[in-house]
């Protein structure tokens, strides 16, 4: 049986999840020291999914950044 296209995966997870496993729990419990060794792995406590958010710049900055750049470096070769 073939897969549908909408549930194949294409280059990995591109979006962050909103669910962890219940080992991915775990392991986050631990860090903040919250797990103790032989405690239930049921009714574990919720825990907080962070998001990065990287911003990329637009061309349209970069380029009018090299605008005045360049318009500031004409205008001080002119003054010398």
């Amino acid at each position: 049986m073939t897969i549908d296209k909408s549930l194949k995966i294409r280059r990995g997870l591109i979006r962050s999840r909103n669910v962890l496993t219940r080992a991915e729990r775990i392991e986050k419990l631990r860090e903040t020291d919250r797990w103790q060794e032989g405690d239930s792995p049921t009714g574990l406590a919720k825990v907080r999914v962070q998001t990065v958010v990287i911003k990329k710049k637009k061309k349209k900055e970069e380029s009018d950044e090299d605008s005045e750049e360049g318009s500031s470096e004409a205008s001080a070769a002119k003054e010398s």
